[in-house]
């Protein structure tokens, strides 16, 4: 007689079973569906657990509550971000070229994941207690523009970049590019592709060398 099957477990015998990764990421992605068009404090366990065909209980056994869940999709949503910037600063040829991919990337993850973006701007901007922006410049976490900034001191020290403080630079920039997407986000008829090229020179005339 065929022995019955079990659930295949991952790498060691406290790892999640496959059947549970699932589930898992079956509750994330109902969360990202409910933060991207309800918002965040309107998202609650018991919307993500029928969005997802499962009962609120099963939600409580994979995540224990709320915060860990978002926290869990949040940060979901932040690694498939790098990760899409970091393969397209991989292609590129030098310092100022790297640049010019960040900014392209940037747009370019944002402009064809609006529900993950969604997800960042109502996670990032909410303080856990329900007050928005309780802390200017809380909303940048994640180190954000901490690559970009290294990007510009490596531009600096191969001599192609004028010298400038990179990380108010990288700031600026990626306060520019912030502004574009939320702009964006509440007019979607904006040509996002024209308005990263408008970036791109923006940040090219804000850092190359002067004659």
């Amino acid at each position: 007689m065929a022995r019955a099957m079990t659930p295949r477990r991952g790498d060691g015998p406290d790892e999640p079973t496959f059947t549970e990764r699932a589930r898992r990421q079956q509750l994330i992605d109902a969360t990202i569906d409910l933060i991207s068009t309800r918002g965040y404090p309107a998202t609650s366990l018991s919307a993500i657990a029928e969005r997802a065909g499962l009962s609120k209980a099963a939600v409580l056994y994979h995540f224990s509550s709320k915060d860990n869940l978002t926290r869990a999709a949040l940060e979901q949503v932040i690694e498939q971000f790098r990760a899409y910037v970091t393969e397209r600063l991989a292609r590129a040829a030098g310092p100022r070229e790297a640049i010019v991919a960040y900014v392209r990337a940037m747009i370019g993850y944002q402009q064809a994941n609006r529900r993950q973006v969604r997800v960042i701007t109502e996670m990032l901007l909410d303080d856990g207690g329900g007050t928005r922006l309780k802390s200017p410049g809380s909303h940048d976490t994640h180190g954000r523009w901490q690559r970009l900034a290294e990007l510009l001191t490596e531009g600096q020290k191969a001599g192609v970049l004028r010298e400038f403080h990179s990380p108010t630079v990288a700031l600026a920039i990626g306060g520019a590019i912030d502004g574009v997407i939320a702009h964006w986000l509440a007019h979607p008829e904006l040509d996002l592709d024209a308005a990263a090229a408008e970036l791109e020179e923006f940040t090219l005339h804000a850092i190359e060398r002067r004659s």
